[in-house]
């Protein structure tokens, strides 16, 4: 990875971004991408949205990646100054004790530090177990009267930590879930620019809110309603101790992107991921998901009347915990792909399953008309925009909340 692609990914994932509070990251990408873009748009929800027009009638391609980082959130300041925290996003309160944290008030940083009994204070018993989160309180070191004048409820905390470089290729730090996702939609637009442009519109959108139920890029794919999609996150890694293989697969730092197999990825964007890295001779691993997955993926793909979806990852070691560890030739090799497979793209694709990857000859016909003749009745009634608007609007929010149901 060049020096200069290093430090743009040491400043994403160092500014802060915790679930709804997203707006510094939002503006490193509209500075990044403003001299690139053809446009550069950001929604109501704090979605980023930059567009590469095509040069063609190709597709249209939207890649989405979450800006978000999980964190805590400020619920109580005690008589004494100190703060009781809830969770933004999946927290392990077992890896926060000892923890430097920054708490992000109205008027800057501050930092705290998450107190815990000394050993020498703990019970026998005590010790075995976590302490809960809501037994938890963050130190800010100040005054009572000061604390309660600058901090708010309500207020965010992040990991008081940063990127760092270590071993072989290696680099840890807190928020490569996902803003190393940001980076790569980044890196690979500019790579299209670079490249002459794709057929069709390209569109690298930095979602928001992903931590607390992909709310980001439903309203995004929404609003942009491409062609086809591709969702970019971080997956586990399986390649240290205590992971068990047979449950969740061999998922190895450094052994390249990982493509999404599954229900909630379409079959043709799956095997044209594959044969993109395959022509590009780039190094891929596979992972089943047997169900919906927990990424964007799954908003975008029941977003509208569906938009077929693809998913790509790259192995993330200790997900959601101040250390997380990605290796840094996964992420180069993942713009590879995805710039390979967005100038692959023609206008006579069709994603409709079953029907065939490519749409050719006097005899074909196009996805549209497969879908009206798959439903030959619904094509026939007349359209009434509102009603389908509500019907958009009703699915969206079933997802919303059949993922609330699962987190909880």
């Amino acid at each position: 990875m060049k020096k200069k692609n290093v430090k743009f990914l040491k400043r994403l994932l160092e500014t802060p971004s915790p679930t709804g509070c997203e707006e510094p990251v939002a503006a490193l990408v509209r500075e990044r991408l403003s001299g690139t873009a053809d446009e550069v748009v950001t929604d109501t929800m704090g979605t980023v949205m930059a567009r590469l027009e095509g040069k063609g009638d190709g597709p249209s391609l939207m890649l989405a990646a979450h800006m978000d980082e999980v964190g805590l959130m400020v619920t109580y300041i005690s008589d004494d100054g100190f703060l009781s925290v809830a969770m933004v996003g999946g927290v392990d309160a077992a890896v926060l004790p000892g923890m430097r944290m920054d708490v992000h008030a109205k008027d800057g940083v501050l930092r705290g530090i998450v107190g815990r009994k000394p050993i020498h204070l703990i019970e026998p018993d005590e010790r075995k177990s976590v302490t809960p989160l809501d037994k938890l309180v963050i130190d800010l070191g100040l005054p009572a009267e000061e604390v309660k004048r600058r901090v708010r409820i309500g207020d965010e905390i992040t990991y008081g930590v940063g990127f760092e470089r270590f071993g072989k290729g290696m680099a840890v730090s807190r928020a490569f879930d996902d803003k190393c996702g940001v980076y790569v939609a980044v890196r690979v637009l500019e790579n299209l620019a670079k490249a002459g442009r794709a057929e069709g519109d390209f569109v690298a959108a930095a979602t928001v809110q992903e931590e607390i139920g992909t709310r980001g890029a439903m309203t995004a794919a929404h609003s942009v309603n491409p062609d086809v999609a591709l969702a970019f996150d971080v997956t586990h890694a399986t390649d240290y101790p205590g992971i068990d293989k047979t449950k969740y697969g061999k998922i190895t730092c450094g052994e390249g992107p990982v493509i999404a197999r599954g229900p909630n990825i379409n079959p043709v964007v799956f095997e044209r991921l594959v044969a993109a890295a395959e022509a590009e001779g780039i190094p891929y691993q596979l992972e089943a998901e047997p169900s919906v997955t927990g990424t964007d993926a799954r908003a975008i793909q029941v977003t509208r009347g569906g938009i077929p979806t693809g998913l790509i990852s790259v192995p993330l070691r200790y997900m959601h915990t101040p250390t997380e560890v990605v290796c840094l030739a996964d992420l180069d090799a993942t713009v590879r792909l995805i710039t390979r497979f967005a100038l692959d793209l023609h206008s006579d694709l069709s994603f409709v399953p079953g029907m065939g990857g490519v749409v050719d000859g006097a005899d074909n016909v196009s996805a549209d008309e497969q879908i009206e003749d798959i439903l030959p009745d619904a094509a026939a009634a007349p359209a009434d925009p509102m009603e389908d608007v509500i019907e958009d609007l009703d699915r969206e929010v079933s997802v919303l909340e059949e993922f609330i149901s699962t987190e909880e």
